[in-house]
């Protein structure tokens, strides 16, 4: 069987994402080898980071050279960054299926009560979208910013009874509104989708509108849905400076409530990277690179899980005896 220079050209083209998947994990396992093998599975439960003394002759142990008093663990940064972000999924699916429903459905009914009486209005439902799409495109840098100025104070003010405003609470908060448009845009669009037939039919029986919209609807875009929540959750496990600016930068210490300082895992390797490059040994930058190497492994892990949660692989079904 021949094959076409096109069909070629696709192929060649296609299989560039998952090289460059494998060429990711093979370049962190391998320039992060020596740091693996040395902090062993104990890497993952420690929560002491220490990159020792610096300015001291390295010590030999078991073999791997590092600096004197060196020690690498990462449970307080794995534990921040799925607390932030699980938090942050919390806040922003309401408010991003409360959103996305109040575009497709409600707006109309609004626009159309409006124009009775302004004849000249022009649709409304088209800026409102392209308003929640463009919070998207903010640079994280300015949630960051906005987060400083304005969150933080206010939380260190009126809710926090330790009167610091980073931390825990701030960081999800930070991530909810950088994650909410993702999830509103994307089941606005799947929302727009559905069939009218289904809509119709549903008011025919004479459900609600709330009813149309909860148990004619939602169903059909569960997928999109699902989809869309793990977009946002692959950003939220991955932000880093909006994160860096209001957490807080806690240091082997766990969050014991929604007001502790916390760092994440991404925010922790860019922090941390200045004086890990100081280590002569390189271990210290082969340690952050082990560290990248698990968030590599939970972002995939989440994406798995949400995979088989949208075909239904993971659903159980009631059986009768």
């Amino acid at each position: 069987m021949t094959i076409r220079p096109f069909r070629l050209l696709v192929l060649c083209i296609s299989l560039l994402i998952p090289a460059a998947l494998c060429a990711v994990v093979l370049f962190l396992a391998g320039y992060a080898g020596q740091a693996i093998s040395f902090n062993g599975l104990h890497f993952l439960w420690d929560e002491t980071w220490n990159l020792g003394d610096l300015y001291s002759d390295p010590v030999t142990v078991n073999g791997y050279t590092l600096p004197m008093g060196a020690e690498y663990g990462v449970l307080a940064f794995i534990v921040g960054t799925l607390s932030s972000s699980g938090l942050a999924i919390l806040i922003a699916v309401p408010l991003s299926v409360g959103a996305a429903i109040f575009l497709a459905e409600a707006v109309p009914v609004l626009e159309s009560r409006a124009r009775q009486k302004l004849s000249w209005l022009p649709p409304i439902r088209p800026v409102l979208a392209m308003l929640v799409e463009l919070v998207a495109v903010v640079p994280s840098v300015v949630f960051g910013l906005w987060g400083i100025a304005v969150l933080v104070p206010f939380i260190g003010h009126y809710i926090s009874p330790t009167g610091n405003g980073y931390g825990l609470l701030a960081t999800a908060i930070v991530l909810a509104l950088m994650i909410t448009p993702i999830i509103a845009s994307t089941l606005y669009d799947a929302l727009l989708q559905v069939p009218k037939e289904n809509r119709e039919s549903a008011f025919a029986l004479g459900s609600t509108h709330f009813e149309v919209v909860s148990k004619a609807m939602m169903p059909m875009v569960r997928s999109t849905l699902a989809g869309g929540i793990v977009l946002a959750l692959g950003r939220a496990l991955g932000e880093t400076m909006a994160v860096l600016m209001v957490s807080g930068g806690g240091l082997n210490m766990l969050p014991t409530s929604l007001f502790s300082p916390i760092s994440t895992i991404a925010s922790f390797i860019v922090s941390q990277l200045d004086s890990a490059e100081s280590d002569p040994t390189s271990m210290s930058v082969k340690a952050l690179a082990e560290i990248a190497f698990v968030l590599f492994v939970i972002t995939l892990a989440v994406n798995i899980a949400a995979k088989l949660l949208s075909s239904g692989a993971l659903n159980v079904r009631s059986r009768k005896a």
